[in-house]
């Protein structure tokens, strides 16, 4: 397992400054009458000596689903003096209640109501802070800007301040293909029974319930298809000034969530820091690619100061600390990505400045004498372009990564610099400013800014995707008049990359993008006018770079006591069929069967995903998600297979989904949905 890997470069910390126990499950109630299901670590003389305390607060099973990253984590800082508490939000784990809705207000209402138990116990000393990644680094924004009196800080991992223009569903309006990875991801999550160990005769009826009742997420993600407010809920870039405690802001340029945390350390008001390094979405202590570091220690300089009032410094130093790469040839998947840090007393920075590449048929330059004042390029690519996107959210640690970008080139529009005479440190988000016509009213178009090595080898540097409906705002989307010319600028994701001399860049243009997100409904042909198209790179003069990682090496507490019954795989493979032309893309995710040796519960999960389209037909777009658990112990067993389909024509999505579940081999449940959902400016 990837987990594991990380592990093994980790020093292991078994002695602590305070003898940690842990409350195996507690049930804090709420004042409807529902229980979520929390595991504690503390010190344990915290009841004579409260202690504060750190809540972590997610969907994903405290009992098994994150239960080998939290034995990591938890035990190590209530072994350094807080009551470290994780729990399930309503309806997942132990917990009872209804499945909501994805940052639902009543989660964020339920968050409350827990910190406000938090303060109330023997062993808690009325100050709290909040952390997290992905759901939890988003909940604890979220949770900040309602402003309970006890929470004081907040740590927020791989999260978005944006959940339309930038989350799982809908990167700048465009439609992700991960959207239903992801609805079936949750799909089968929500379907993990309740542990009847901890829940006793009741986890039954609360399994079926959970299945009678599971939402299919996907259908109401896909109904909302611009910024209306039910993305506006719980999107923090609302307002910004709602949030007084303190953030430190955590992330990797490989996640799919750095380009919001670079908003958002530019944007809040509270007291802020960054960091951002060159990892995968996980915690830095455990994350690749490395170099991971000693987050622990950092986030333990962060907690003793703002909910123990210690002195630790760590607000005197430079408030934005980013990792710039160093080049790398492109491959599907690193262990390490060479570089080094620099800091910034605030973002944006000083120490940067754009440099300005012009648009030439076919070519980069930096002379606007080279400009041809009528040159047009035409970028019509077949809807196949793609195949070397590698995933949106890097995260399993499999071959998620870009790959070479010559595939994809070969059917886009490219522009390409001369050799680059000295390196460039490229920091923060490159920006195209451009116009263009379309010959239909719904368009899309796909950015890649490459570093071309000397041999021919292309490596995606960063890259963005633009739904062109949505020019004036994501919450103002207008169809495009066919023939009209329309100024446009993108910004591209933020990065920390350096371009060595001797080496080119060059700028990528498609109109589809698959299988990262869904196509336009017709096939487009777009006209970019080159008279007036430009290219601002943004580049970062070194002076602040670190001869030494600020970080000490990664340690953690032990690892879970978990016996690996069989040993997972992850494999991915794009395919294109000779006689049809049809491309077809497989993911399959084999996450092994582990039995934790605390409680003997044996888990079993396999996932798998398939994405097919013609080249020149959008509407051929389909794509599968299967998910099956399998969960058992001595005299109890139970599987769940859930299973989703989406293609569409020009006006309609058709989503189709099922899942069943098995009791002791024996069929318990089977639900089936059948939806039709407005395409809406996708």
């Amino acid at each position: 397992m990837a987990l594991v890997t990380a592990i093994d470069r980790t020093k292991i910390i078994d002695a602590f400054p305070f003898e940690v126990r842990e409350i195996e499950n507690i049930f804090i109630p709420l004042s409807d009458g529902t229980k979520l299901a929390a595991r504690i670590w503390l010190p344990v003389n915290a009841e004579n000596k409260p202690v504060p305390a750190i809540l972590e607060y997610l969907p994903y099973r405290k009992r098994d689903g994150t239960a080998a990253r939290d034995e990591l984590t938890h035990p190590y800082l209530a072994g350094h003096g807080y009551a470290c508490v994780r729990v399930d939000i309503r309806g997942y784990g132990e917990s009872q209640g209804a499945i909501q809705e994805e940052y639902d207000p009543q989660e964020q209402a339920d968050a409350l109501e827990v910190i406000q138990w938090l303060t109330q116990q023997t062993w808690c000393d009325g100050n709290v802070g909040m952390w997290g990644i992905s759901w939890g680094g988003f909940n604890a924004l979220q949770v900040a800007t309602h402003k309970p009196k006890a929470l004081k800080a907040i740590i927020s991992i791989c999260s978005t301040d944006d959940r339309f223009r930038d989350d799982i569903h809908y990167h700048n309006g465009c439609l992700l293909n991960e959207n239903i990875g992801w609805s079936g991801t949750m799909q089968s999550y929500s379907a993990y029974a309740p542990d009847p160990l901890l829940v006793g005769d009741d986890w039954r009826d609360m399994w079926l319930n959970r299945l009678q009742n599971m939402p299919l997420h996907a259908k109401t993600w896909m109904e909302h298809s611009f910024q209306d407010e039910y993305w506006k809920q719980g999107s923090i870039n609302q307002d910004y000034n709602a949030i007084e405690a303190a953030v430190y802001l955590v992330g990797g340029w490989w996640d799919a969530y750095h380009t919001p945390l670079m908003r958002m350390i530019e944007h809040l008001k509270a007291p802020k820091k960054a960091l951002v390094g060159p990892w995968a979405h996980k915690y830095p202590h455990f994350a690749t690619p490395d170099p991971a570091i000693g987050f622990l220690k950092e986030a333990l300089r962060w907690w003793d100061y703002w909910l123990k009032g210690k002195d630790t410094g760590i607000m005197n130093e430079p408030a934005v600390t980013l990792y710039m790469q160093d080049a790398m040839p492109p491959a599907a998947s690193y262990n390490e990505r060479p570089g080094h840090w620099v800091q910034e007393k605030s973002w944006p920075s000083s120490n940067i400045a754009p440099l300005r590449y012009y648009l030439t048929p076919n070519q980069l330059t930096k002379d606007s004498n080279d400009l041809a004042i009528d040159s047009t390029s035409t970028i019509n690519s077949p809807e196949t372009v793609g195949a070397a996107s590698g995933e949106y959210c890097v995260i399993w640690l499999g071959p998620e990564y870009p790959t070479d970008q010559r595939r994809d080139d070969a059917f886009s529009t490219v522009f390409t610099s001369q050799p680059l005479t000295e390196d460039m440190h490229i920091l923060g988000a490159p920006t195209f400013s451009f116009d263009i016509i379309s010959d239909k009213p719904v368009a899309k178009l796909a950015l890649r800014l490459n570093d071309v090595f000397p041999n021919g080898e292309s490596a995606r540097i960063t890259y963005s995707v633009q739904n062109l409906c949505m020019r004036e705002g994501f919450d103002n989307p207008q169809y495009l008049e066919p023939g009209k010319p329309y100024r446009i600028t993108i910004k591209l994701d933020d990065i920390g990359y350096i371009v060595p001399a001797g080496h080119r860049i060059s700028l990528s243009i498609s109109d589809s993008y698959w299988p990262l997100i869904w196509p336009s409904p017709e096939p487009t042909c777009l006209t970019l006018k080159l008279a007036d198209a430009f290219l601002d790179i943004p580049c970062h003069n070194n002076s602040t770079a670190l001869e030494s990682s600020p970080f000490g090496l990664p340690e953690s507490a032990k690892p879970i006591a978990m016996e690996v019954l069989r040993e997972g795989n992850s494999t991915r493979q794009t395919v294109e069929d000779a006689y049809t032309g049809s491309v077809t893309t497989e993911i399959f995710d084999d996450f092994g069967t582990l039995r934790y040796s605390a409680h003997g519960l044996t888990v079993d999960q396999v996932a798998s995903e398939k994405y097919i389209i013609l080249p020149n037909d959008p509407t051929s777009a389909q794509v599968e998600t299967k998910w099956v658990h399998t969960v058992s112990r001595e005299k109890w067993n139970y599987k769940v297979e859930s299973t989703q389909k989406l293609h569409s024509d020009k006006s309609y999505f058709y989503l189709e989904a099922e899942q069943i579940a098995w009791e002791d081999d024996i069929e318990v449940h089977r639900k089936v949905w059948s939806e039709k959902i407005d395409r809406k400016f996708q």
